[in-house]
Formats: structure tokens, C-alpha cells, sequence
């Protein structure tokens, strides 16, 4: 039997309920558009249920509209300013844009109230990753393991942080530590190929991707990664055909990336077709217009063509953008 007390309670949440189950299953989804648009909705309906602006926090920072999305934490701290999820949406889409000072504040504040608390640890490793300080990064992981022995985020993302200090043989350990607790752990196959290419035992590495494309082939269709890697370890082997089929999916998967589209070009140059690998190199750089490495592969094209001028302007564009370009980190 429901309380006299409760019942109006339960009443006023109950509209915003559908609505609210909707929104998730689209953020669940990765229609982050609706997700938004399902949250302010239930918000509308029940503005009590304060806990939705944090979901709206996080479907705005996916949409990639980072003030909006700190407004609406923000807007949930004012009532709640101790709060650690909301301190960590907050963190989070800091993170996303890139605010790094800033969400390195709210980790550590909920570090100083909670030491233990794994996910800021998590989100602290992340921002140092990020900030190019592998070792205290390294020592923020180590820590979440430590309290979280099964922490397959903690374990994948020390693993990265090794692959990324060229210690391969502990990365490996990482992601095979994460196999063990997710056999389909489609992210840690495919560091495994990076690691095993690196260190040059290719068919080991052609082995992992080739689990990852198996993994994400049906299931995650938006996820890019292994045929990108998979396509830019065919092009060192000159096995141009594979790379252009390979690079190719990657792009129709993530259309925004504009490395994708440069190993789209850098295929279709091997396979001599020069007037749409141009095209794929173009597209590559109005996508990224900091990313240095179409324009290098333009000038080449551009000089066998004959097109001095063109080729002497990217050379110059790439030598520009070289110079400015940060530490390639994934």
C-alpha cells in the first residue's frame, strides 16, 4: 500500500516517465538528437525529476553542443553542488571540449571528498592522458585497478596509455586483462593489432583486427577504428586493394573523419587513380583543415601532374601544419 504522502509524488512523475524511457533508448542508440529532444520533453513535463538535466547534460555533450550541455549541469549542481554524478557529467563534457583545466578541477574535487571513487579516477587519468602526463596518468589508472580489480574502462585505458609510451608488452597485458572480463571487447582486439603491429608481428596484428571487424561488422556499424588500422597496416604491406576496401567502409561508418578519408586517397594514388584519390585528399582536409598529412600526399599528386604551383602551396600548407600539429593520441 502506496502512503497517503506518496501518492502525489508518484503522480506528478508518472508523465514524464514514457517520455524520459524514450529519450534513453535513443541515447542507448546513438540518436543523440532525439535523446535531447526526449529529455527536454520530460523535463517539460516533470521539471521535479531533476535528475533529467544531467541525461540532458550528457545527450547534449554527444551532439557536441558543449555550453548548452554545461548550462544544463550546471543548472543541476545549483541545487545539488556536492553531487559526484553531477560533478562528473560536468567533468565529462568539459573533457569533450577539450576544457581540460577545467574538468581536471572537478575530478580532483570529487577526489578530495572521495578518494575512492573510481570514476574520477578514471575521468583524472583521461585528462592527463590527454594533457601529454603519461606517468601520473599511468599512477591515476593503477589506482582505479587497484580498488577495481574488474574495471574493464580502467584496464582498457591503461592499456592505451602504455600503447602510447611504446610499452607494448604491458599493453598487450591491459587488453587482454579486458578480453578476459568482455570476450567481445571489440576496442581491445583492435589495440591488440596496434600493439602487435608495432611490433611488427603483423600477422598477429591482421589476426586481432580481423576479430575487431568480425565484432563490430553486424553490431556496431558506426564504429570505424579497426578498418582504418586494419587499412593503414594493408598499405604498408602494398596490399592496395584491401586498403581501399577497408579505408573506404571506415568512411561510410565515420564520415567525419578525415584520416579515414585519407587513406581512402592514399589507396586510390597507390591504385593510380589520381583524380579521385585528389578528391578523397580534398575532403580529407575540409573535414580536418589542421590535418597535416593529405596535404603532403596532394603536393605529390600535384607534382606528377605537373601543377608546380599547387604542389609547392600544399607542401607549404603541410610543413605549417606539421610544425603546429600536437601528439597524435587516441
Amino acid at each position: 500500500m502506496v502512503p497517503l504522502w506518496l501518492a502525489p509524488l508518484i503522480l506528478a512523475a508518472q508523465p514524464c516517465q514514457p517520455l524520459a524511457e524514450g529519450a534513453r533508448q535513443a541515447l542507448a542508440q546513438k540518436n543523440h538528437d532525439a535523446a535531447a529532444a526526449g529529455f527536454r520533453r520530460a523535463l517539460g513535463a516533470c521539471p521535479q525529476q531533476r535528475g533529467l538535466l544531467l541525461e540532458l547534460a550528457q545527450a547534449l555533450t554527444y551532439q557536441r553542443k558543449f555550453d548548452e550541455a554545461a548550462k544544463a549541469a550546471g543548472e543541476f549542481l545549483s541545487a545539488e553542488p556536492d553531487s559526484e554524478r553531477g560533478l562528473l557529467v560536468l567533468a565529462n563534457t568539459h573533457l569533450m571540449a577539450q576544457r581540460l583545466d577545467e574538468a581536471l578541477k572537478l575530478a580532483d574535487r570529487i577526489l578530495a571528498a572521495n578518494a575512492r571513487h573510481v570514476g574520477a579516477l578514471q575521468m583524472r587519468g583521461n585528462i592527463l592522458y590527454l594533457r601529454g602526463e603519461e606517468g601520473p596518468a599511468v599512477e591515476t589508472f593503477q589506482r582505479a585497478i587497484e580498488i577495481d580489480p574488474k574495471n574493464e574502462d580502467a584496464l582498457y585505458s591503461l592499456g592505451r596509455v602504455f600503447y602510447q609510451i611504446n610499452r607494448f608488452e604491458p599493453a598487450i597485458a591491459q587488453f587482454r586483462g579486458v578480453l578476459a572480463l568482455n570476450p567481445k571487447s571489440y576496442k581491445a582486439y583492435d589495440n591488440l593489432g596496434l600493439c602487435y603491429e608495432a611490433l611488427a608481428k603483423d600477422e598477429e596484428a591482421i589476426r586481432h583486427y580481423l576479430k575487431a571487424l568480425d565484432l563490430v561488422h553486424k553490431d556496431h556499424r558506426d564504429y570505424d577504428w579497426p578498418y582504418a588500422n586494419l587499412a593503414n597496416l594493408m598499405l604498408k604491406r602494398d596490399e592496395n586493394e584491401k586498403a581501399f576496401q577497408l579505408a573506404s567502409e571506415a568512411a561510410v561508418r565515420n564520415p567525419s573523419s578525415a584520416r579515414n578519408y585519407f587513406l581512402t586517397g592514399k589507396a586510390l594514388a597507390r591504385l593510380e587513380k589520381i583524380e579521385l584519390s585528389v578528391k578523397w585528399l580534398r575532403q580529407s582536409a575540409e573535414i580536418d583543415p589542421a590535418y597535416p598529412e593529405p596535404h603532403y600526399l596532394l603536393g605529390q599528386l600535384y607534382a606528377k601532374q605537373g601543377r608546380k604551383q599547387e604542389a609547392e602551396r600544399e607542401f607549404q600548407i603541410f610543413q605549417e601544419l606539421k610544425a603546429k600539429a600536437p601528439r597524435e593520441r587516441r
